[in-house]
């Protein structure tokens, strides 16, 4: 599926309920939408292309079928340039606004001062997504139409979930590029559980297994151990755990044309391989709740 341009100003996410939830699952994918508002096209002048390659492009394809099934999940349609869904609503760059963007104090992370907070202000290839300066009305509206309505159905689910099963963990699905700084090639998987903190021991292990029997190269939390959604929600002993899971672009798309290569169909068979795995071992009865 290509990108689609649209009308609407702020662009929602859909919630997919299961007709029979019986495992102690969230799925998200915060990063793979491609509705592009046409006002945010008018506003940058880079091409819609340089654009999408800001993009978990196609993770949502990846996630099996059969999956959504058993477990609920959420999906951003608005891209991850517009509103980046996993850091925090305060990792707002002043110097994008023209203006004051709020009365409280933000976060000026590293991840701000690199250009990729709530609101980035450069695209992947390090290129700045804006001609001008955005009005303070627009960091505004972003968060209250985009990152707000998100996160308020995540953390119902989530709380549905640990109040249904007892415990929940919330899997956020994500992509990486295949290599670091265009050298460094990564591992196939990366998971990210913030080293520990953000879920147990035995759920990054049961993941870490289930790839790694389809023959995945895996990693943990190096180059990427978890962003917002892992710190905010990962709070394992209270029974929510979140665990990141970065797959290797290089494994199923053209990253130069954001496209589904040969891989793709193949890659996808591992991975319902994966999750079935993982949702088998979790099915009533094959594990305690914590």
């Amino acid at each position: 599926m290509v990108a689609r341009i649209v009308k609407q100003n702020y662009p929602s996410h859909v919630v997919e309920r299961p007709s029979s939830w019986r495992h102690p699952y969230l799925f998200c994918c915060p990063h793979a939408g491609r509705d592009y508002p046409r006002r945010l096209l008018s506003m940058s002048p880079l091409p819609l292309e340089t654009l999408r390659r800001s993009e978990d492009a196609y993770v949502d394809q990846l996630i099996p079928s059969f999956a959504k099934e058993l477990v609920p999940t959420v999906h951003a349609h608005f891209p991850r340039l517009f509103v980046d869904v996993n850091r925090s609503p305060r990792e707002l760059d002043p110097g994008l606004f023209s203006g004051q963007v709020d009365p409280g104090p933000l976060t000026r992370s590293s991840r701000v001062v690199a250009g990729f907070g709530v609101i980035p202000k450069l695209a992947a290839d390090g290129r700045s997504i804006y001609g001008s300066r955005l009005p303070s009305s627009e960091a505004k509206s972003r968060l209250k139409q985009c990152f707000h309505p998100y996160h308020d159905d995540v953390s119902a689910l989530a709380e549905e979930a640990r109040e249904r099963f007892g415990r929940v963990l919330i899997v956020d699905w994500h992509s990486m590029p295949s290599s670091a700084g265009g050298q460094q090639k990564l591992a196939d998987i990366v998971l990210g559980d913030l080293f520990g903190a953000s879920c147990s021991e035995e759920d990054t292990g049961l993941w870490e297994d289930a790839f790694m029997r389809e023959g995945f190269k895996v990693a943990r939390n190096q180059p990427y151990a978890g962003g917002f959604v892992a710190s905010n929600y990962g709070k394992p002993r209270e029974g929510i755990g979140v665990l990141q899971i970065e797959i290797n672009r290089g494994l199923y798309m053209n990253e130069r044309r954001v496209a589904r290569n040969a891989g793709f169909q193949t890659t996808a068979r591992r991975i319902e391989q994966v999750v079935d795995r993982v949702l088998l071992a979790s099915a009533p009865g094959a594990i305690a709740a914590e």
